[in-house]
């Protein structure tokens, strides 16, 4: 399978080059060429599926230039700290229409452990398959971070760098991030906020002869990798409903970089019967307003005690946006564009049906 750049669609390239680059050379966000569809087997709840095995299969959807015995090995292996991995995203039930998918039984605590523990195994895979070191570098509001530095420390060849803002994260994720004691993991602390530190990340990644040069990979959800090992866990939980509910499915979530939600409507591209998605936002409401207006207009973050929601410039809105917009590459690459120059942007196409929600908060 070949990806392509939100921003152009021109150049395309394999999952490999995908993954190593995270942000595309023009600064778009990676997508596969031609979504696939869900077999039959991944939409059958009768047939037993541990987690770690459809995960496996499902990244297989994706990454043709492993050898599928590879991806099963990489996967597999990614979920060994997870409590219970053969069912590690558990589904309980609270009353007859009402589930929680439980996202915290990895070994930090954190939903991203779900996508990290997969992206630190294949970065060890490219280490060993290029003979190439690299420096991850990342941004975070407190759960990427910690999750993130679990899965890269003391791993040969990666050197670990992850900003995050000063004061405005959990005591807890702070203390794993800072208190490794691993020489290859720097977290650094800078002020503002979440935003700020991503805007740093991104345009790093855009001095592409500096990335170039010390050989820097992403792990944001801006790398795609991420994005598709948050899709499985939402295949997960509608195989594990009743019977009864599977046909009429909402799925509730919070969100402040769009990454979470963004791989679940993703998913649903692929057939996963899902009714809609709800997003689920604090004071800091910009998707809101968008979905409800039709205006993306960042402006000031208003600290919360969730601070991975305190978020204006949602990376993973881009992607949505490309398939909002039918693939429309150069309209994105312009209106990304004239978001950062200006910091607002309005397409009225978002307010004709290429959006629907519902305006709940």
């Amino acid at each position: 399978m070949l990806y392509h750049s939100t921003r152009s669609s021109a150049e395309k390239v394999g999952f490999f080059e995908a993954f190593a680059n995270g942000l595309a050379p023009d600064g778009g966000l990676y997508l596969p060429g031609e979504l696939p569809g869900l077999p039959e087997a991944m939409l059958n709840p009768a047939a037993e599926y541990p987690y770690p095995n459809l995960a496996a299969d499902f990244f297989g959807l994706f990454d043709t230039d492993h050898e599928p015995e590879v991806i099963r090995d990489l996967v597999v292996d990614s979920h060994r700290l997870f409590a219970d991995p053969p069912n590690a995203a558990p589904l309980k039930q609270l009353d007859e229409r009402l589930f929680v998918l439980e996202l915290f039984h990895g070994p930090t605590l954190a939903f991203k452990d779900f996508g990290l523990q997969i992206v630190g195994s294949l970065f060890a895979d490219q280490i060993q398959r290029t003979g190439k070191p690299i420096n991850v570098l990342g941004a975070t509001s407190g759960d990427t971070g910690s999750a993130a530095i679990h899965g890269l420390a003391n791993q040969p060849g990666v050197n670990a760098f992850i900003l995050y803002p000063k004061g405005r994260i959990s005591p807890l994720q702070e203390r794993q991030m800072t208190c490794t004691g691993a020489p290859n993991i720097f977290p650094i602390s800078i002020e503002g906020s979440f935003d700020d530190a991503q805007k740093i990340v991104k345009d790093l990644f855009g001095d592409l002869e500096f990335k170039a040069g010390v050989g820097l990979s992403a792990i944001n959800s801006i790398n795609l990798a991420r994005v598709l090992a948050q899709c499985i866990y939402y295949l997960h939980a509608w195989r594990s409903l009743p019977n009864a509910a599977r046909s009429d499915v909402t799925f509730n979530v919070p969100t402040g970089n769009f990454g979470n939600i963004f791989a679940g409507w993703l998913i649903s591209k692929m057939g996963l019967p899902v009714r809609r998605f709800r997003i689920a936002t604090n004071q800091n409401d910009i998707l809101y307003r968008l979905f409800t207006t039709g205006e993306y207009a960042p402006g000031g973050v208003d600290p919360s005690f969730a601070p991975s929601m305190d978020i204006q410039v949602a990376s993973n809105f881009e992607r949505f946006l490309f398939y909002a917009l039918d693939g429309d590459a150069s309209r994105v690459a312009t209106m990304m564009g004239e978001l950062k120059e200006t910091g607002s942007g309005e397409d009225r196409r978002l307010r004709s049906g290429h959006v629907h929600s519902e305006p709940d908060r």
